[in-house]
């Protein structure tokens, strides 16, 4: 599946470029609540992006654009108190998100494993949680059984820096760490 995230929190112009070109996904950073950043306090606009997207005729069927929504989202703090239970209840069910994405503190950072249940839990046998950060060939097999699946970025990039280009190597390595982790099922694929 191919996606698109528009940082930092950009979801309306990410549902434009999804729906324009027939991607599968957008990631929203903050989908549901209120988080403070470096960038100040971003506030969730999960029912704006909902009615948007279903304006833009990609709430549903072969064009349907899923939204992915990170909770505790990396680089940032909830503005009050907030459990990983109930962040991922508010994801799923009130902000109707498609799937929840767990990150570690930072870009590239791992994912706490702890945490990383939680949000299992939370989700359910039927929610969909993706790991969002700092997955490597050394803790995939660790994390993948609370996980669905995972969106790896930084690993891949030479000497695991985020401004570096794409090094070959480490995705081979990357793709031969993961292969047969995660099962690809119709849900996994709407």
């Amino acid at each position: 599946p191919t996606g698109m995230n528009c940082l930092r929190n950009d979801a309306h112009t990410a549902l434009g470029i999804a729906a324009a070109a027939e991607l599968d996904f957008i990631r929203v950073n903050v989908h549901t609540g209120t988080y403070v950043t470096d960038q100040g306090v971003i506030e969730g606009e999960a029912a704006h992006t909902l009615r948007y997207r279903k304006a833009l005729g990609v709430d549903h069927g072969a064009n349907r654009v899923s939204i992915l929504a990170d909770v505790l989202v990396k680089h940032a703090s909830p503005l009050a108190p907030l459990s990983a239970q109930d962040a991922v209840k508010d994801t799923l069910l009130r902000g109707l998100a498609d799937a929840v994405i767990v990150t570690g503190a930072a870009t590239g950072a791992p994912v706490d494993e702890v945490l990383l249940s939680e949000v299992r839990e939370a989700a359910g046998d039927s929610g969909l949680v993706l790991l969002g950060s700092g997955l490597s060939p050394d803790n995939a097999t660790l994390l993948a059984p609370h996980a669905n699946g995972a969106i790896v970025g930084t690993w891949l990039k030479e000497e695991g820096r985020v401004h570096n280009a794409v090094d070959a190597t480490r995705v081979r390595k990357m793709a031969e760490a993961v292969r047969g982790l995660w099962r690809v099922n119709e849900a996994s694929k709407r």
